[in-house]
């Protein structure tokens, strides 16, 4: 056990020493992982069920984490295209001519621009109102929504950030002044710093109105049981009982004042 031991900590040894100097040399293999790219949906254009810039996100993100360079990232987008979008690039300049993964991005979002202005998603955002039988947070992610179709997207890390916070802000102007009902009321009574709080007092206030109706239906019911019982068959019978006594009582006294009558008539 103590040879195994002594031979499994000098491979060790080894190892780590031979890393140092792959280091010290600059040379380091970096492993890519391509087991994610079965995590990445097709994407088939405009009529696809999420859009344009989360596919690019999909593929980015997943890029983070398996080590894809972006003529890695190129190659896969290009192998998740499907429909309309698989057409599109086949019959354009990007299929016959090298293409880096900023100018394939770009001629995708360009050829997917939504027809609609930036004035109209930004007027359908202030003028969001929480729909009937609509949650609070499936109006959250509608105006999540809307928000994503505002935000410019550049490839500026810092003015990237600036746009994600001013839309952040907005969205969040227009979620609270859209909520219905009380749980609005309360809601804009607090004024909520972040999405996150905003959602957490509208937890908290339908949580307390659900308790307010509880309590509301338990002392109804309550007291509708206690005039029932006031009213129950035993009650009645009590109370007939009594009556029958008190006719009862009054036909003997007036069958004795009779006899009574009489056998004086006869004196």
């Amino acid at each position: 056990m103590a040879d195994r031991l002594q031979a499994e900590l000098a491979q060790t040894r080894l190892e780590l020493r031979q890393l140092k100097e792959r280091m010290e040399t600059g040379v380091v293999t970096v492993h890519k992982d391509l087991s994610l790219v079965s995590f990445i949906p097709k994407w088939s254009g405009s009529d696809s069920t999420f859009s344009l810039e989360e596919f690019f996100s999909s593929i980015e993100f997943s890029g983070k984490i398996a080590n894809w360079k972006q003529t890695d990232q190129l190659q896969i987008a290009i192998l998740k295209l499907s429909g309309g979008a698989k057409t599109f690039y086949q019959g354009s300049e990007l299929h016959t001519k090298e293409t880096d993964w900023q100018t394939f991005k770009e001629a995708f979002r360009s050829r997917y621009k939504d027809i609609h202005t930036d004035q109209y998603h930004f007027t359908r955002l202030q003028t969001a109102r929480q729909k009937k039988n609509e949650s609070p947070q499936e109006f959250a992610d509608r105006c999540r929504e809307l928000v994503q179709k505002i935000t410019r997207k550049v490839d500026d890390p810092v003015a990237q950030r600036v746009h994600c916070e001013n839309a952040e802000r907005m969205l969040l102007a227009s979620f609270v002044s859209g909520l219905n009902g009380l749980v609005g009321k309360h809601t804009r009574y607090a004024s909520p710093s972040s999405m996150h709080q905003a959602l957490q007092i509208v937890l908290a206030v339908e949580q307390a109105e659900k308790q307010d109706r509880f309590k509301e239906s338990f002392y109804t019911r309550f007291e509708k049981s206690v005039r029932l019982t006031s009213q129950s068959p035993s009650s009645t019978y009590a109370g007939s009982s009594r009556t029958r006594q008190s006719v009862d009582a009054r036909a003997s006294s007036r069958t004795h004042g009779q006899q009574y009558k009489a056998s004086k008539d006869r004196v």
